[in-house]
């Protein structure tokens, strides 16, 4: 879908409204330059915009297709291709939203092609119709207003993984256990956004040679390159970040399973004690409740039933009790100790 074509000479927007694409075309020769901007286009319509301004056809395809890095390529009829991703934090889902714009750079035209939702161009063509003195070095000044509306919305989304880290990473470092896939999910984002971040700079350092920009563009690209050297450094630095947070939350995991485990160890010591406990007990009263005639006959009196009965049952708790605390007296031995040959033994130098 063409979103809005323009003609541009002399620093001024020749006309109102959108121009037909053939009437475009033909204008492409009467000095100045073409702007046409596309969105999310069809093949059909990409075919006759290649047959009205001569695009290649690899080019063409390089638009259809989504790319995970930007990158520039230059043909032989002089039509460079430079791709874009953009970026978009949204806010109620907590996610990132990319895009890309395609740019068919030429001398007498410059071709966009939108793709994703996150990759509004009317603010970039807006401000460059309020600077004619840029307007006046040619098609290059689009390119400047591209990448300078990119590059600036890069700044929000780095913020704003900025504060979702910081959440996440105030929670690991109070002691509490984190979403372990919360942290995987900002970390891919991370390194998906570097992916559009990273390889930009070199596509924008190539417009810093004299050679490829005019002269009057060439301290807006400067500026331009600031700023994406600063969202660079950020978006490294949170990669870096997150994974010292997963490591972090990691090893909490391990303390909090750790706890678990020594609750689980002294609740089994304490069943086990009773256990232990009640076992003797529990073969004395089974031993004494057999109805053989002997036991029948030989307790019935109350002297008998307290050195038989109760003794038997007091007895048993006495000799666990001293084993017991002899066991106490001696504590296990203590685990042998690593050869202090080995863990001191020295690297060897690498010379």
């Amino acid at each position: 879908m063409i979103v809005d074509c323009a003609h541009y000479r002399d620093g001024r927007r020749q006309h109102e409204g959108l121009m037909p694409l053939e009437e475009a075309a033909s204008r492409c020769a009467q000095g100045g330059f073409v702007w046409l901007g596309m969105f999310e286009p069809g093949p059909e319509e990409l075919v006759r915009v290649r047959e009205s301004f001569g695009l290649h056809e690899l080019a063409v395809e390089d638009a259809q297709a989504f790319h995970l890095r930007p990158k520039a390529e230059q043909y032989e009829d002089g039509t460079e291709l430079i791709i874009l991703r953009t970026a978009r934090y949204d806010d109620e889902r907590e996610e990132i939203d990319t895009g890309e714009i395609s740019v068919f750079l030429a001398e007498h035209f410059v071709i966009t092609v939108r793709q994703g939702i996150a990759s509004e161009l009317a603010g970039a063509r807006s401000r460059l119709e309020r600077r004619p003195e840029l307007l006046r070095t040619g098609s290059v000044s689009t390119l400047w207003a591209i990448f300078d509306q990119v590059i600036d919305s890069y700044a929000p989304v780095v913020a704003e993984l900025e504060r979702d880290i910081e959440q996440i990473e105030a929670t690991v470092f109070s002691g509490t256990v984190a979403p372990t896939e919360r942290i995987y999910f900002l970390r891919r984002e991370a390194t998906d956004f570097y992916r559009a971040v990273h390889p930009l700079l070199a596509v924008l350092a190539r417009r810093l040679q004299p050679s490829r920009s005019p002269t009057e563009l060439l301290p807006y690209f400067r500026d331009v390159h600031d700023h994406l050297l600063l969202v660079n450094e950020e978006v490294a630095a949170q990669r870096d970040l997150l994974a010292t947070v997963l490591e972090a939350n990691i090893a909490v995991i391990s303390v909090e399973q750790n706890r678990i485990n020594l609750r689980q160890s002294a609740t089994m010591e304490r069943l086990t004690i009773l256990a232990t406990v009640f076992l003797p007990l529990s073969f004395v009263v089974g031993f004494f409740g057999q109805n053989f005639d002997w036991l029948i006959r030989h307790i019935s009196s109350l002297t008998a039933f307290l050195v038989l009965g109760v003794g038997f049952l007091l007895l048993p708790c006495l000799l666990l009790y001293i084993w017991l605390h002899r066991r106490r007296g001696h504590p296990a031995p203590p685990m042998p100790e690593v050869n202090s040959a080995v863990q001191h033994t020295p690297r060897p130098s690498v010379e």
